[in-house]
């Protein structure tokens, strides 16, 4: 290292307020999928619409398995939910490991916000290739909507995450595949 960098990385590093080590930011897990009894991962299809679209679930081999056929005629959506009561404050988004049949999903959280007493769903894309890829999707990035329309709503309250849900509505026919490794917080910056 030639003596010029060591002075301009203390300086970037000094940058900013110090925090002491045991109050750097930490990644919140939120599902490992280490156990298949983790938590209880439900479907929930477009049929609720009059759709024909069907999706499974299986948490096996320390990876969630989210498969099945989207069919866009009469609803066009499938996806997989599960509780999870976390409070996130200070994370600036979630970091999945996720693998699939090349087609996107999108990943939802759930505050419980309600607006013209429907509960608003708050959701992003996440990407897929076959091999294994890290994403990370910023809260900022999570779009408001209630039955798929733009609506108007406060915030995300990270304080207030009561549940996970992943969605295909990519609006292709077709059968589709997504596993996921791991959904965890992120801090930007932090690794």
């Amino acid at each position: 290292m030639r003596p010029w960098h060591f002075p301009v990385l203390l300086l970037l590093l000094s940058a900013g307020p110090r925090l002491p080590l045991q109050d750097a930011p930490m990644a919140v897990t939120l599902f490992t999928f280490d156990r298949a009894d983790e938590a209880a991962w439900y479907v929930v299809n477009d049929g609720v619409m009059g759709g024909r679209s069907l999706g499974g679930v299986a948490v096996e081999a320390g990876t969630l398995r989210f498969t099945g056929t989207l069919v866009t005629q009469g609803g066009g959506f499938t996806s997989v939910r599960a509780r999870r009561n976390v409070d996130l404050t200070g994370e600036d988004g979630l970091e999945l490991r996720v693998r699939g049949s090349g087609r996107p999903f999108e990943v939802e959280l759930d505050d419980g916000q309600r607006r013209f007493g429907r509960t608003v769903s708050r959701r992003a894309p996440v990407p897929t290739t076959a091999e294994w890829t890290v994403v990370r999707v910023p809260f900022s990035a999570l779009r408001n909507s209630i039955f798929g329309q733009p609506v108007n709503a406060p915030p995300i309250d990270l304080t207030r995450i009561q549940s996970v849900g992943l969605y295909m509505l990519d609006g292709r026919d077709g059968p589709f595949r997504v596993e996921v490794d791991y959904i965890r917080s992120y801090v930007a910056g932090a690794r």
